[in-house]
């Protein structure tokens, strides 16, 4: 280890302990929240210090390589593993996970979205196959909005889309989010689907972890009504877990049955009132029939 690892690893570790005992006033009886918060905010004061120190110490050096010595000394701390190689592996393992599990979490909605629409004809789509579509010339939708569909194609904004065959064409009424957990990025998802809800199309978002949901800003980020998020974020939210309801918070299961019926809801709306169907459509709670497409005209 050299001079200026070894340096930020005892700066990082005396700052962090340091810090934690100021927080936790000798408490140990602290809630596991709270316990959270402390250590959460006593690692921002270690590496906030320790670079400081570091980059004042070693004004020779790079800081980026202060900055990576107190990154392996945050890992030893969390983990117990001291050696670059080994973090290098494991931080690679975490990146690899997210971006395969996340594609693969995709995959399974689409699955699960097709069982659940087979007798409708309605169904969902992979980003991948909305682009052939698009370059095959076989969506009917208006120029406008094959323009704004190739944007968000192009910038890999939305997960899945939800289409429609009505009219003896192919329609795209839907942008579908799909991700195991939000709460890292929900802001950033956020944004996309208001967009597309301000372009009237249906915007949803199924998630796999919905416990960040007891925290009432990430609730208000799907609903609205708060200081911060006048306006909610997507027409539904459906997430797989054992929650109540929560206005335009839904829980489901494997067979998507609230998820189907929304989506339903939303294609009928789109294909005969689109223009009513801003952020503030919303479907209703009552249970569609298997198809619910009943008086428009067939593919």
């Amino acid at each position: 280890m050299n001079d200026f690892q070894k340096f930020c690893l005892d700066a990082y570790t005396q700052f962090y302990e340091n810090r934690k005992q100021e927080l936790s006033s000798g408490n140990c009886s602290l809630s596991k929240s709270k316990s959270e918060k402390i250590e959460t905010d006593a690692q921002k004061f270690a590496i906030r210090e320790t670079f400081i120190a570091g980059a004042k110490h070693f004004q020779h050096l790079d800081v980026a390589e202060i900055w990576n010595a107190i990154f392996s000394a945050h890992m030893y701390r969390k983990s117990g593993i001291s050696d670059k190689e080994t973090i290098d592996k494991v931080v690679g393992a975490d990146q690899s996970w997210k971006k395969s599990s996340g594609h693969a979490f995709e995959e399974i909605i689409r699955e699960l979205g097709d069982l659940s629409l087979k007798d409708t004809d309605a169904k969902l789509i992979l980003q991948r196959d909305l682009n052939v579509l698009i370059k095959m010339s076989m969506l009917g939708n208006e120029p406008r909005d094959i323009s704004w569909l190739k944007e968000q194609i192009k910038g890999n904004i939305f997960d899945l889309y939800a289409i429609i065959e009505a009219h003896g064409k192919t329609f795209c009424f839907g942008c579908i989010q799909a991700k195991t957990s939000i709460r890292d990025r929900v802001t950033r998802d956020r944004e996309p689907s208001i967009h597309a809800m301000q372009s009237f199309f249906w915007s949803a978002i199924v998630v796999l972890d919905g416990d960040f949901l007891k925290l009432p800003k990430f609730a208000h980020m799907v609903n609205g009504r708060s200081e911060e998020f006048r306006e909610n974020g997507w027409h539904g939210m459906y997430v797989f877990s054992e929650l109540q309801d929560n206005d335009r918070i839904y829980g489901t299961n494997l067979d998507l049955d609230v998820f189907k019926s929304h989506l339903q809801q939303a294609a009928r709306q789109w294909l005969t009132q689109r223009q009513w169907m801003n952020h503030e459509w919303r479907a209703e709670d009552e249970s569609l029939p298997t198809n619910s497409f009943a008086g428009l005209p067939k593919a």
